[in-house]
């Protein structure tokens, strides 16, 4: 697979070299557990362990990044300018430690948007069938800096949609460490998340708005000239996502959604580049039946580890199984990804049950144990307008003329006009590239017997979940419905 350069994420790029080797262990045990929503005991598992062997080579690229575009419809008679427009400067990379309660918190509000999110999109009729491709975690941090500056009922409304905690001193400083674990020293794999803010230069935000998403968030603010030259600026923020996400997301902001009532565009960018631990052999990829989420056949390449160093986290239930695959870490975070696949061809049971307890519940379910692994190599696009979801969510108010974000600026003349969210994804035998933006424009006014080796094959739709495995932290959530569709 031909991979592009690292993207720079902030104000500079980081370079990891992926080392060579890297091998995990991890112990067995026996459990029988219980998830109620889910309604199904998970089968007593007694594992055969096996060493795993030594990988390399495999990139795993995920980006991710958001956008707010703050319009301000008909303003007139500003006299003071914005915040000059400071250089970038590298974020510090503090080394990983364990999470505090307010981590805790903020990973929790994420993962349970997260699953809500999810939830909704796949119960709405223009996604029902398709694939899903998500970054919760770039949605909550890019939202967390707009909540900074919402008040009254509009703070209450997407408060609750995000499930940001009501203590704002909890919400800044776990955000502030979530991102610092997220930048944290990892020699197998980069994972680095940035926030910016772009300024219109004659408009008067608040200063301590601007040190606030600087001081917790990392967000410096740069002026440009909204009023005058709209479009160079939309160029100039669609150019910092595209270095960010590796080139893979292009002219997220569409010309016409910045003119000269934009006042404040907020960018959040995630990306991941790692290896798996156990990566798949391209000889022995096949062409195979995949039956989509339509009922419909098409043909997939089919990745597959059957031999028996192919150990990994498993478990399941009389419905559906759950593998997780996990990337190299070697001094850094653990991340992998998580495979929920029905036994039948019926996703909803899951989609309509799993929660966050539930997916705890399943994490700590799992056994290292040997898999037969079966899985398609696919690349996926997704976007989506956002406004009528969210709103269904709960943050209506915030979408009208009513909206209160005069924390950013002390008036009450901003509110949202859309939200856009473009993602992408590739997986294949060496790992997976993914990237995604999004654009939020405002304006004025489980387990088997012990002599069988369990079979995971992925031929059929299935949810996965790119996640910090210390924390639990979503990074990205999708759903594969059709290999061979867009």
């Amino acid at each position: 697979m031909s991979l592009p350069n690292i993207p720079d994420i902030g104000a500079r790029e980081y370079l990891r070299e992926d080392p060579s080797g890297f091998s995990q262990c991890i112990p067995s045990w026996e459990i029988t557990s219980k998830i109620p929503a889910l309604n199904a005991t998970f089968i007593q598992l007694q594992p055969k362990m096996t060493p795993m062997n030594n990988t390399s080579n495999v990139i795993l690229g995920m980006a991710t990044c958001m956008v707010l575009a703050i319009l301000l419809a008909g303003c007139t008679g500003l006299q003071q300018p914005g915040p000059s427009a400071p250089q970038e400067t590298p974020t510090p990379i503090p080394a990983v430690s364990l999470p505090s309660a307010s981590s805790d918190t903020v990973v929790d509000a994420n993962n349970r948007f997260s699953l809500d999110l999810y939830s909704r999109l796949a119960d709405d009729p223009e996604f029902r069938d398709g694939n899903l491709f998500f970054s919760p975690f770039s949605l909550s941090s890019a939202l967390a800096i707009n909540y900074e500056g919402a008040r009254g009922n509009t703070a209450d409304e997407i408060r609750s949609v995000f499930h940001f905690p009501d203590n704002r001193s909890v919400l800044l400083s776990g955000f502030e460490e979530t991102i610092a674990r997220v930048n944290g020293n990892a020699n197998a794999y980069t994972l680095r998340t940035a926030n910016a803010m772009w300024a219109e230069q004659t408009h008067p935000f608040l200063p301590d708005y601007i040190s606030t998403a600087d001081r917790y968030y990392g967000a410096k603010t740069t002026n440009l000239d909204f009023i005058h030259a709209p479009d160079e600026s939309r160029i100039t923020i669609n150019r910092w996502v595209e270095d960010r996400t590796g080139d893979r997301i292009k002219d997220l902001i569409p010309a016409g959604a910045i003119d000269s009532n934009t006042r404040l565009v907020i960018t959040n960018a995630i990306y991941f580049k790692g290896t798996w631990v156990k990566q798949f052999d391209p000889e022995k990829t096949v062409d195979a039946d995949f039956l989509t989420g339509r009922g419909t056949t098409v043909k997939v390449p089919m990745m597959q580890r059957t031999d028996e160093t192919a150990v990994y986290g498993y478990a399941e239930t009389d419905t559906f199984q759950v593998l997780e695959m996990p990337y190299e870490s070697g001094t850094g975070t653990e991340i992998s990804m998580l495979v929920l696949l029905p036994k039948g061809n019926d996703l909803q049971e899951i989609e309509q049950s799993l929660g966050s307890g539930e997916l705890r519940d399943l994490r700590e379910a799992l056994q290292s144990r040997q898999v037969k692994v079966f899985f398609p190599r696919f690349t996926m696009e997704t976007k989506y307008f956002l406004p009528r979801v969210l709103s269904a969510m709960g943050m209506p108010l915030a979408f009208t003329g009513a909206a209160d974000f005069s924390g950013m600026d002390g008036s009450g003349d901003l509110f949202i006009t859309d939200v856009i969210h473009q993602a992408f994804v590739e997986v294949n035998e060496e790992g997976t590239e993914a990237a995604a933006a999004t654009a939020v424009i405002m304006g004025k006014g489980a387990a088997p017997r012990e002599d069988e080796v369990p079979v995971f094959r992925a031929d059929h739709p299935f949810i996965f979940i790119i996640q910090d495995s210390g924390t639990g932290n979503i990074l990205f959530m999708g759903r594969m419905s059709d290999p061979a569709g867009n």
